[in-house]
């Protein structure tokens, strides 16, 4: 078997291109490996000496914390939330003329109340010579004792903050509501 002088020249040109190829793939890799192990020994020996296993191990601990604090702000923000249901918040005043002769509108119903409806009613009664306060206990916006209608007026109008809730357009929980009754 003999082979031309072309075939053995074709055959020794693929060897050499195979053999440039392999050196190309070959720098190809070792500049591969090179980074790869620079970016290793990077994670493995960070800045301040630290292994990365510590570091991550650092982090979980933190993480670890953080949830913990989260937990524990969860727990306090669900018990304000209960006080701030029970405080005395909704605020409704009436004012009226208890009597035909007096005129300023100096008589008053004031409602004040917690998200349940409980809390009371004052009302001030004033005449020519005297006045007269009243206090009353409201349970689920309504009492046990008998109400003037504008002491029911008072507890409807707190009772309204509370069922519109806290995006109604209402005035702050420190400023009563006011409104002048019979007229």
């Amino acid at each position: 078997m003999s082979l031309s002088t072309t075939t053995v020249a074709l055959i020794a040109l693929g060897a050499l291109a195979v053999a440039v190829l392999g050196g190309v793939f070959s720098v190809i890799g070792h500049l591969r490996l090179r980074r790869m192990r620079r970016a290793y020994e990077r994670a493995f020996a960070g800045t301040d000496g630290d292994a990365l296993v510590s570091t991550v191990a650092r982090y979980v601990e933190e993480t670890a914390g953080l949830r913990a604090d989260i937990a524990a702000a969860q727990r306090r923000l669900a018990a304000l939330s209960g006080d701030v249901a029970r405080s005395l918040r909704h605020v409704a005043v009436v004012r009226y003329d208890a009597f035909g002769d007096m005129g300023g509108r100096l008589s008053f119903s004031a409602a004040i109340l917690d998200d349940a409806g409980d809390g009371l009613v004052i009302s001030a009664i004033h005449g020519r010579t005297e006045t007269r306060t009243y206090a009353k206990g409201v349970r689920g916006g309504s009492s046990d004792q008998p109400l003037s209608p504008e002491e029911e007026q008072a507890i409807r109008f707190a009772l309204r903050s509370v069922s519109a809730g806290p995006a109604a357009e209402s005035p702050p929980a420190s400023e009563p509501r006011m409104v002048d009754a019979h007229g």
